[in-house]
Parts: C-alpha cells; structure tokens; sequence
C-alpha cells in the first residue's frame, strides 16, 4: 500500500491475497469482489510489441484491444490490478468530461467540443459493450440525476438540460422537486437533471472483469512490478526492480501515480484525495425506499455529494476532497453528517466502511491524453469522471498505435498548463482555490 495514503483501521476486511495479507485497501468494494488469483512478478527481461504501465481501467482498456487485435501485450503494476482510482472510486458512469461542455467549448470550440462530446457518449456505449460481451459481473444499474441544491444551481442545470437536448442532441430530461421526490427520499434538492444512458457500476469488480477479458485474450499481467525509470528511444524499456520490458510502443496509465516516470506529465496534474462510505446492510425495503429507480445521484457543488445503492442494500455515499493530500479528521463522522443531512430517515443507519484514494485531477479539468514521443502514449487527467474517460483514452491510444491517430489527436488541441507554484507552493494554492470554491456554494 502507498505509505501516503492513511485508511481507517476498523474500515472491514479486504480482498485477500494468498499470502493473507490485504492485497487491497480495506473497502466495501474490495470486501464483496470476486477475487482473482495473483499475477507475477516481472523477473526476467522480455520484449513486446505494446508495454503499459498500470493495469487500471486506461490499461486494461488498451491492453484489451490491441491484444484482440493480435499484438503482444505485456501490463506492469506496482501493486495489485485495479489497485489505484479503478478500484477505489464512487461507480457512476457518466457522459462527458468533469471540465463540463461550456468549458471546453472555450478551450477548443463548439466544434471539437461537439467531437469531443460524442466520444464520450461512443466511450458509454463502448463501456456497456464489454460488460455484455465479456460478461462482466460488475452490477451495473441505469441512470444518473445531478441534482441542484441552490436557485443558481437549479437555473445552471436547466440551462444543462437546455443545452444537451439542442446543442449536443443528448437526451436527458428536467424533473422539477415533485417529480424527483418520487424517486429519491430526501427533500434537499430542487430537482434533477436525468440522464437514463449513464449509471453505475461495482469499480473494482469491473477492473477486474476488464481484467479476466484482456488475459483471455493474450494479454500478460505482472502485478508488483513497479516501474523505477522509462527509457525513451527508438524501442522504449520499461524497468523494474527485477527485470524489464522492451517493447516498440510505451503506453503510460499510471494517472495520479506515475511517480517520476513523467516529469513533464506530472507537472499537469495533481493527486487529490477522494472519500466513500458504505452503511451497514439497510434491508432491501429501507433501502429501496431512498433512491427508487436506483439511479446514481450527485449534486452540483464544488465538492459534492454523490450516493448510490449497493447490491447488497447499503447505501454508498461519497463525498469530501483532500487537496492537501492529507485525508480529513473523522472522516467517518463527517462522511455520517453529510449522509445524514441528505438522508435524514438514516439517523440510525452506521457507516461500517471508509476508505479513500486518489484522483489525478488537470487544471483545466479537461482530459490530457497524447504522446510524449511518436512511440510512448499518455492519458491522464481525468478529473473524478474516469469511468468513462479511462476506456475512452485506451480505445483511442490503441487506435493511434494502430495507425488511426485522428480521434486521439483531437484532444492534443487542448492546451495543458502545469500547475502554478511548482512542488514546493502547487499544493497550498489548490488548498487556497478550493477554500473559495466551497465558501461559494456556502453562500449563495
């Protein structure tokens, strides 16, 4: 485990390993997953035709498809598959990017936004594809609703619904407070932007079905296989503390946790620290009771709250952000506060699991995908909307491998700065900008 990131001590049991040791942060996901037996350690100096640093879902994605399209693929991991943000986030599987449409329309243009757009949507479709295609077992359920809790919100949203339903010719509907009081129990919200093409999904189990498909079909897997230094050139290496891969394209999947590989990547992002809690079992009734439809849910404030129901009738809610890294105080108290001023009739209900991670997050919030050499590839920066984006980024690095560069290239028209203040002052000044962020959506 990263020594960086602290985790409740009596969050519950984890995935374990076959040397019963957790093989996974404890989580409510890692204890209800369907394990997968361990995988290698890189001991040896191999060659491929494709080598990809992290097997999340940007890799596996990747790994994926070039492996049915008959490359040698070989995935190192530092720690376990699925180990990083793929297996740890909150499950909601949502159309677009976290910058939203009005902000990449001022990056790059209606146009290549629209482009943009509609490659998310193909990256939804492509999503529920492979869960059907390779029979992924990772509970996915319809439907996500953004949910306003201010006038200003409730007048952005509607503009939202405005705009996705003329502009982008995306349905999704506007349901006003009674409508959305149908479906979900809480009396906070103004209504609803509902979206039935997006939903939710089990995180970890999907990374490991994403998992199961790409080595059925050729792909190697070596988890603890953490890579020390990329050596650039006409055939790239990936080096390890045991061994090394040559191989003639490099894919970098390592988001948040790349950890010197890239410098000039990770100069464009910055890890941020996200939160989820998992009740005690409600009962099927109780917790049919709270979201009916059994949409996912998240509201329109800087920092958020987003919940959903879990296969098992708990409610999983999400909520806070770490800018400094460091994870809040009682964060099992504060994560009950926050469930509790949504879902006022849960005053009973306890959390029994609370664990966290990070997320690579852009200054824009716009995705950051290219090449940093015609034969190394990169995607990264996708901002706490992944689910998606991820197997978008390794559908369209395997495409540009493949020769069809044009879709990939189209996000290079994003300019990326990197964060101000370098190591020493990046991390203060984000903690400066959200502070205002959240007084914000305090105030008005």
């Amino acid at each position: 485990m990263d020594p960086s990131i602290r985790w409740d001590d009596d969050a519950g049991l984890s995935l374990m390993s076959t040397s019963d040791k957790p093989a996974y942060p404890p989580s409510w996901y890692a204890a209800s997953a369907t394990p997968l037996p361990g995988q290698p350690t890189l001991q040896d100096h191999i060659e491929a035709d494709i080598c990809i640093l992290g097997a999340g879902y940007t890799g596996l994605s990747a790994a994926l498809e070039l492996a049915e399209a008959g490359y040698k693929v070989v995935v190192l991991e530092a720690e376990r598959i699925g180990w990083g943000a793929s297996g740890r986030n909150g499950g909601q599987a949502i159309a677009g990017f976290s910058c939203g449409e009005a902000k990449l329309e001022s990056l790059v243009g209606f146009d290549d936004a629209r482009k943009m757009f509609d490659l998310s949507r193909e990256g939804l479709q492509w999503l529920r594809d492979r869960i059907r295609k390779h029979d992924i077992a990772c509970d996915w359920r319809d439907g996500h609703a953004t949910v306003p809790i201010k006038p200003r919100q409730e007048r952005e949203v509607l503009a939202a619904v405005e705009d996705f339903n003329t502009r982008y010719a995306y349905p999704v509907e506007w349901w006003d407070r009674e409508k959305l009081r149908v479906e979900l129990a809480s009396d906070r919200y103004l209504g609803a932007l509902y979206d039935p093409n997006s939903g939710h999904l089990h995180p970890l189990e999907y990374a490991l079905g994403l998992a199961r498909a790409a080595m059925a079909a050729g792909v190697r897997i070596f988890e603890h296989s953490r890579v020390t230094q990329l050596v650039r050139g006409a055939k790239p290496v990936f080096k390890t503390a045991q061994g090394e891969v040559r191989c003639d394209f490099a894919i970098l999947a390592g988001n948040a946790l790349l950890n010197g590989i890239a410098p000039e990547l990770e100069s464009k992002i910055m890890p941020v620290g996200t939160y989820i809690g998992a009740t005690v079992p409600l009962g099927e009734e109780r917790a049919r009771a709270l979201i009916r439809n059994d949409m996912a849910v998240a509201d329109t404030n800087w920092a958020l709250d987003y919940f959903r129901r879990s296969r098992d009738h708990r409610l999983l809610f999400g909520g806070r952000a770490s800018y400094s890294t460091l994870p809040p105080p009682d964060l099992r108290g504060t994560m009950t506060r926050r469930m509790r001023r949504v879902f006022p009739q849960l005053a009973d209900a306890q959390i029994e699991y609370v664990w966290g991670g990070y997320i690579d997050i852009s200054l824009n919030r716009a995705p950051h995908f290219g090449r940093l050499t015609p034969n190394v590839y990169f995607a990264q920066g996708f901002s706490g909307h992944g689910v998606v984006a991820t197997g978008l980024a390794g559908k369209l690095m395997s495409e540009a491998i493949r020769g069809q560069s044009e879709r990939l290239d189209l996000f290079a028209k994003i300019q990326h700065l990197p964060f101000p203040g370098g190591r020493t002052l990046r991390t203060p000044m984000l903690v400066a900008a959200m502070a205002w962020y959240k007084l914000r959506d305090a105030l008005w």
